[in-house]
């Protein structure tokens, strides 16, 4: 995985851009380098909040067998993937669609009206007392972000890995069975 842990200059202009007063966010970064800050969802990006774990292992299936990732960060625990706009409203549509909703763990998806809590642009790259960090910053004015199909298809694909899937329905357990392997 290509990895940067450090938000660049031009990553950070992208971070602040998400915010109505863009100035007021540089200030505040330069008087507390190393604070998280909140900044809102649905217009510059949006966000899919996963569990740590299953989070990871999306990660992991965008990067080994897929189209890589946008910027990520860790909160409190969850995978923060940042999305380009609409994905919010339309992946949990598309994950219930594929009949995949009960499979996947709770993702929280941010979007229009939301906010989230993102890891210090320009900390030294360790973890706040949050547990707040980059795993993937920001690097340029305008990064690459997966919509919707692509989260869907790592979800998927991070759950199969984790859930065995049938296509055939289950036994029924008072059903007769006889052998006919045996029978000219």
């Amino acid at each position: 995985m290509s990895s940067t842990r450090n938000v660049t200059a031009d990553g950070a202009a992208w971070l602040a851009s998400a915010g109505t007063y863009t100035r007021s966010t540089f200030a505040y970064w330069e008087e507390r380098p190393d604070a998280p800050v909140v900044l809102p969802c649905g217009t510059v990006f949006d966000v899919v909040n996963a569990p740590a774990i299953f989070g990871r292992r999306m990660l992991d299936r965008l990067w080994d067998v897929g189209p890589g990732s946008g910027p990520v960060a860790m909160f409190r625990n969850r995978l923060l993937l940042f999305a380009a706009p609409g994905t919010a409203q339309r992946l949990p549509s598309l994950l219930e669609w594929e009949e995949w909703g009960s499979h996947v763990p709770p993702l929280l998806c941010h979007g229009n009206s939301d906010a989230v809590t993102v890891p210090a642009p320009y900390g030294d790259g360790s973890p706040d007392p949050s547990g707040s960090r980059w795993l993937v910053a920001p690097d340029t004015r305008h990064p690459w972000l997966p919509g919707p199909e692509v989260l869907l298809w790592a979800a998927v694909g991070a759950a199969r890995a984790t859930v065995r899937i049938s296509i055939f329905p289950p036994p029924d357990q008072g059903a007769k069975v006889y052998d006919v392997s045996r029978r000219r």
